[in-house]
């Protein structure tokens, strides 16, 4: 697949790093990325996959965009308030990438409509803002054996992981699923949404950015990914941790005693 003179200047910069280069550029091209949730997290993350050049961006959100959201949901503007998110976010990709293609989904992915979602796509970023999407989007990764990089915002804080629990490791073991990390949902009320916690908008950006760095690489394989590690921020003492986790052979997901495990 070449690149024509537009994308060749366009994406210039990533074709002089040997790690990425014109074999990588068009890897991206030709890659589908599906984005789950098109807020904090989505939005610099949809921001830089469209401008890397991912050749086709899903959307799905299932939100309108809000006045309170600009705060940190950097690819809408004030005009945009009262919109669907999904196609305001695809508004924002077709400006500012001609080259990419947007497909959108004004609805909320749970796990009768999650397989069905993703199958299509090569990679999957979740970025929602509660347990129960994630744990859909990441057992349908697992059930469609896609790779989905997956990130959480707190107050002052963020994680973000890579989780391809349908693949072993170097040592034959297999890699952890989310379940490994987060074996159950927090009880309700645990975990107070930012409307009530509040968050700061430009941790939001950093995470959202270093989800799309995962992204990239998880595309274009380059370097090391955050497969059994766990990145965590802390924007209040401004440092970066990361926390080794494996498979847990009781999770319900991939464990010795799950449906797949047995059949197999």
């Amino acid at each position: 697949m070449m690149l024509n003179e537009d994308e060749i200047e366009r994406y210039a910069r990533h074709l002089v790093l040997p790690e990425i280069g014109g074999p990588g550029q068009a890897k991206l091209r030709r890659a589908r990325v599906l984005v789950v949730g098109a807020g904090g997290l989505g939005a610099p993350l949809i921001a830089y996959l469209a401008a890397a050049g991912v050749g086709t961006i899903g959307i799905v959100d299932d939100d309108t965009v809000g006045l309170s959201n600009l705060q940190r949901q950097v690819i809408f503007r004030t005009r945009d308030v009262g919109l669907p998110k999904a196609s305001a976010a695809g508004g924002f990709v077709e400006r500012l990438n001609p080259h990419v293609k947007v497909e959108e989904y004004a609805t909320r992915i749970d796990p009768h409509n999650a397989r069905a979602l993703v199958a299509f796509y090569d990679v999957v970023a979740e970025g929602s803002d509660n347990f129960a999407t994630r744990y859909a989007v990441s057992d349908a990764c697992f059930h469609e054996r896609k790779p989905a990089v997956m990130a959480a915002l707190g107050r002052f804080d963020g994680s973000l992981t890579t989780i391809r629990a349908h693949e072993t490791g170097p040592d034959g073991s297999p890699n952890p699923s989310y379940r490994c990390l987060f074996p159950q949902e927090p009880p309700p009320g645990t975990v107070a949404p930012c409307a009530e916690a509040g968050v700061l908008g430009a941790l939001a950006g950093t995470v959202g950015s270093l989800m799309a760095l995962e992204v990239i690489r998880a595309i274009t394989g380059f370097g090391e990914p955050l497969v059994g590690r766990l990145l965590l921020v802390d924007a209040l003492a401004m440092r970066f941790e990361t926390l080794r986790y494996g498979w847990d052979p009781e999770n319900p997901l991939s464990g010795t005693g799950a449906p797949e495990a047995q059949a197999g």
